[in-house]
This record gives C-alpha cells, sequence and structure tokens, in this order.
C-alpha cells in the first residue's frame, strides 16, 4: 500500500505528496535532476553557484524580498548542490504553504543573475571553498572523488575551482539553465498535515502555468577505473586516510545488499567492525567511517579517519584487515540477524524525520519514479544472504583495487 499521491502536471513537472499528521509545518522541495557532472570543462562549480544565486534576484524579487519572504513568517528557505541534483526547499507552517511554493517557483523558473550579485556572491564562494581547504576531514573527500572519478565529472569538486567560479558571468549562468533544465526531469515533493485536494490547488495555481521545458542533455557515460595512490603534504597535526574505489549504482540488485555490507563494516553505529577495531580494540582513531554513495551509473564506496602520523601504516593495516574477514568468513546466522536489525531501525527512524522524507521522495521518483515503502525495503534487506555478502566483498571490497589518500603533517625545522 502507498503512503503517497503522485500525479503529473501538463508541463511534465511531477508532484509527490504525504500527508502526515501530528505536525503543523509544511515541507516542501523543487528537486531538478542536474548536478555538478553535468557542467562542461569551462563550467566545474557552476550548479553550485546557481543555487547561490537562485537567492540574489527574480524578475519580480531582489534578494532581500527572497530571503525574508519565509523568513518573517519563522519558516526557512534552503538549497543544496549533489553531484547530480540540484534541490531548492522550504519549511513553514502549513498556513503559509501557498507563498512557500510560489517563492520556489520564483528562485527556480525566474532568476536574473544580476552581475553585481554575481560578483559578491563570488567571494562567498571563493570563501566557502577556502573553508573546506582548511578543514581535511572535507578536503579529503573531494580529493578521494578525483582520485576514484579520475578524468570525469564525477571527480570535480562541486564548488569547482578559483579561476572557473572567478570567471562567470550573467550569461554562463543562462547557458548552464538553458542546456540543462527539463520540466520531465523536476519533481515538487511535500510532507505536511493537509490534504491532497488543497496541495493539489496550491500546485496548480503557480506551476501549472510553467511552459512545458525540454534539453537534449545526455550525461557522459562513467569512465574506466584503476586505482589511484597520492600523498599529500598539509599543515595538519594528524594523517588524514581516505580510502575508496567504484560501487554499484542505484538500479543494481546489489545496491541493499552491499549498503548492508557498508553498515557492518564501518556505518554510523559505534558496533561496525572498523570502529570495533581501530577506536574500541586500538584507540587509534576518534572516529571512522565507511560509506556507499550510489550514483545513477556507478557508486562509491569510501573510508575516511584521521591517526597519529606513528600510528598511519598500522591502521591501514587494521582497515584492511576487517575487510579480509569479510571476504574470508561468512557472517553467522545470528550476526546477520543483527546487521539486518540494525539497518531496518536505522531506516524507520530517518523516515520520521518529515524534511528528509519529503527530500528522499523527490529524489526517488526523479531516480525511480515511484517511491518504495518501508515494507518493501524491508524486504529486500531480510533477503540478503550470509553467502551474498561474503562473494560482494570479494567482488568490491579487493584491498588490491582501492585508491588510497594520505594527508601526511608538513615536518617543521
Amino acid at each position: 500500500m502507498m503512503d503517497y499521491e503522485l500525479w503529473e502536471l501538463p508541463n511534465g513537472i511531477r508532484v509527490v505528496h504525504r500527508q502526515v499528521s501530528n505536525t503543523k509545518i509544511a515541507h516542501c522541495a523543487l528537486m531538478l535532476d542536474i548536478g555538478s557532472r553535468d557542467e562542461g570543462l569551462h563550467q566545474q562549480g557552476i550548479a553550485h553557484f546557481w543555487e547561490h544565486m537562485a537567492f540574489k534576484g527574480t524578475h519580480r524579487r531582489k534578494a532581500f524580498h527572497i530571503i525574508n519572504r519565509l523568513e518573517s513568517l519563522g519558516g526557512e528557505l534552503n538549497a543544496y548542490t549533489t553531484k547530480e541534483k540540484i534541490c531548492f526547499y522550504a519549511a513553514v507552517l502549513d498556513s503559509h504553504l501557498d507563498k512557500a511554493v510560489e517563492l520556489l517557483k520564483d528562485i527556480t523558473f525566474n532568476s536574473i543573475f544580476p552581475d553585481a550579485q554575481i560578483n559578491k556572491e563570488r567571494q562567498v564562494i571563493l570563501e566557502e571553498m577556502a573553508m573546506y581547504a582548511d578543514s581535511p576531514e572535507d578536503a579529503i573527500q573531494d580529493q578521494l572523488d578525483g582520485l576514484v572519478f579520475k578524468d570525469h565529472q564525477l571527480g570535480n569538486n562541486i564548488l569547482g575551482t578559483s579561476s572557473s567560479v572567478k570567471s562567470f558571468d550573467q550569461k554562463d549562468f543562462l547557458d548552464f539553465v538553458s542546456e540543462n533544465l527539463d520540466t520531465r526531469r523536476m519533481v515538487f515533493s511535500s510532507v505536511g498535515n493537509y490534504s491532497l485536494k488543497k496541495l493539489k490547488k496550491i500546485v496548480e495555481k503557480n506551476l501549472k502555468s510553467i511552459d512545458n521545458i525540454s534539453c537534449d542533455r545526455e550525461r557522459r557515460v562513467v569512465n574506466g577505473y584503476a586505482p589511484q595512490n597520492e600523498i599529500t603534504p598539509k599543515d595538519i597535526t594528524q594523517a588524514h586516510v581516505g580510502i575508496g574505489c567504484r560501487a554499484f549504482d542505484i538500479y543494481s540488485e546489489q545496491k541493499v545488499p552491499f549498503f548492508v555490507l557498508n553498515n557492518i563494516l564501518g556505518g554510523s553505529a559505534m558496533n561496525s567492525r572498523l570502529n570495533l577495531s581501530l577506536r574500541e580494540n586500538h584507540g587509534m582513531v576518534y572516529n571512522i567511517e565507511s560509506n556507499f554513495q550510489a550514483f545513477t551509473d556507478t557508486g562509491l564506496f569510501s573510508i575516511f579517519y584521521a591517526t597519529e602520523p606513528a600510528n598511519l601504516e598500522k591502521s591501514i593495516q587494521l582497515v584492511k584487515k576487517e575487510i579480509k574477514k569479510l571476504t574470508e568468513t561468512e557472517l553467522g546466522s545470528k550476526q546477520l540477524q543483527t546487521a539486518k536489525n540494525q539497518i531496518k531501525g536505522q531506516l524507520a527512524m530517518a523516515e520520521e524525520n518529515n524534511q528528509n522524507f519529503m527530500l528522499m521522495m523527490a529524489k526517488s521518483i526523479l531516480d525511480h519514479g515511484k517511491v518504495e515503502g518501508l515494507d518493501a525495503v524491508f524486504g529486500k534487506v531480510d533477503a540478503v544472504t550470509r553467502s551474498q555478502l561474503r562473494r560482494l566483498a570479494n567482488e568490491r571490497l579487493d584491498f588490491g583495487q582501492m585508491s588510497i589518500l594520505k594527508y601526511l603533517p608538513v615536518i617543521q625545522d
């Protein structure tokens, strides 16, 4: 049984809604199937820059009026950019839902990218880039992407480069929007305690009049992979490590089993194998996690942590040892059931966050055309077998196929 409603406007924009009780907050978003991987070589960082510029002026509003429109009502307006998506979203008292939908429409379709605001926001983004560069925990993640997806847009930093960010003018933004905007690749998502009838009235009032916009964009197919090793000296105290390789895409039948495998190895819970080994048993790290991110045609598996330079090589051997255990020994029945219960509990708790669920619905509709209910996802988790996990560990966690990036402290004289 579906617990959401889905319909399509004449212009191709799909609308998904879930009615929930016990809340007065409306969460809504316009999510676009556009991201940093859709940028040309001369456009690196423009998708993220567009996200910023959407707040800086439209045909009917100046920057202050955009910011103040929902903030003055106690609401929030925000946005983010990923490798494959741009999202503009809002949270507001449900009595002001109409205002939120209208504002999201305005900043998505009517931005004018004024030159004066481009110059101001350019400096803001350069500061953002400097902030991330000063944070090794953030910088190493972006740099590892570049190793695993070498010479492909998926390996580019979402923020772009300082030279590209400094080069953009109004025409560059208008060209990028024109080259990529497609109402068929756009979803309006909503979660709140209001009926489908009420939402339809508001959405059709604001979004139905938008023209049917289409483009012929084709994403560049992901290229081949070869493991890379790189050492970067940094003015830091700890050594930072990033380990990663290619993984499964969002359509793969192996996505859920690999998600379970990753959670066992280094998920966010403190009982992950990497955390128990490197933190609890050896005291070498404060935090260590492995991650699995699936894209439309590939995926990324990664491990990140920091440690004392003297412990660097031993820590890598401990990571290798935990991975080797998964390749050589099947989990016991009780271990597997515990892992499944943990995953299902984490998924259920995540669904209770209305904003997260609203954003998840938008992405799921863009990628799959539907939203899977918890029962369906639980069924896939329950279907995972011990032999399947061991096979996946051997297939995808071959340490010889891992790219390794090390940030080493600069030795002071």
